[in-house]
């Protein structure tokens, strides 16, 4: 049934291993739009199209360059998107008028399922209201889109928590546009010349190729502030914790440093995690869970730099309303 309503138009949310993604078919114009319009999605933010399996390139792309098709033979499907030369068939708004498009293939039973049941290339942007924390269950997809899509696939958890590893194949040399599961250090083993978002220079006003690098992303509805290792806030407001009612996560070291002191005394949510990948796996939902209980601030303590950890901190550093 779900096949179908993508085939007929419509809107479907379903599981990936990352986050759930909002599905509609990327050659139809009509429900793209709606798509765009359910979301509240900027038109010049392009989406990624999700397919079925490494046979159904095809159906998204002209070309597969050699960067792509390594990467795709050694990461998917996976946490990994390719940025390739669009398919004609695609509609215009899809890509943001590029003539490049990202596409991945979920390593999620009931994506592929999906997906290969459909036979389309479906394009599939996270399925929260745009600049919210994504989706990780069905119930937070219920809770932003539930008079706005068609249907929900009611799978598990996601896996990793976080979206995709966005590559940019298109050109001689290719471009870490996005931080994600698949680290740099692992691109590198397979494609070593790959450079990073960070190294291009490009005007204010350039459309960008990849989804996450411009506008607002992952912002709860209480403000956020970071904080280090020593416990010290990052860019604080007059370097005061406040004593409102907050959310407090954190990376623990060890267990016994998981029973630490929250920043604050008035604190309606603490919750440490043991690893990156763990955090990566909770974070948003913990974002989602804070509004749910009303925090007035949310405290979140910086990943490193370095490896899965520069995924997760590109994200709460957009969390708390920056890019970088």
């Amino acid at each position: 049934m779900a096949a179908q309503a993508l085939q007929s138009g419509l809107l479907v949310a379903f599981p990936t291993e990352t986050v759930f993604g909002l599905g509609a078919d990327a050659t139809n114009p009509q429900a793209i739009a709606r798509l765009f319009k359910a979301k509240g999605r900027p038109s010049d933010n392009p989406l990624i199209v999700h397919l079925g399996g490494i046979d159904h390139l095809s159906l998204a792309t002209d070309k597969v360059t050699e960067s792509a098709q390594v990467l795709l033979e050694r990461f998917s499907p996976g946490p990994l998107t390719v940025v390739v030369p669009k398919h004609t068939s695609l509609a215009s708004a899809v890509t943001a008028g590029l003539d490049t498009v990202g596409i991945r293939i979920p390593n999620h039973p009931l994506a592929l399922e999906l997906l290969q049941r459909c036979n389309r290339p479906i394009a599939a942007p996270s399925a929260n209201r745009s600049g919210r924390p994504s989706c990780t269950t069905w119930q937070a997809v219920w809770e932003d889109m539930q008079d706005r899509v068609d249907y929900i696939l009611r799978g598990d958890s996601c896996q990793i928590g976080i979206e995709s590893t966005v590559v940019d194949c298109s050109g001689s040399q290719p471009v870490q546009l996005r931080a994600g599961a698949i680290t740099l250090e692992q691109l590198r083993q397979v494609v070593p010349d790959i450079k990073t978002w960070n190294q291009l220079e490009l005007a204010d006003d350039q459309a960008l190729p990849s989804p996450g690098l411009r506008h607002a992303h992952y912002q709860p509805v209480a403000p956020v502030y970071l904080f280090n290792y020593h416990q010290q806030v990052i860019d604080l407001p007059g370097g005061q914790l406040a004593q409102s009612a907050c959310a407090d996560l954190r990376i623990a070291r060890s267990p016994s440093e998981s029973y630490g002191q929250p920043l604050t005394e008035r604190c309606l949510l603490y919750q440490s995690f043991y690893s990156i990948a763990d955090y990566m796996r909770g974070f948003y939902e913990f974002l989602r869970e804070a509004d749910r209980r009303g925090a007035a601030r949310i405290y979140l303590q910086i990943a490193p730099a370095n490896d899965q950890g520069a995924a997760l901190r590109d994200r709460q550093i957009r969390a708390a309303g920056r890019t970088n």
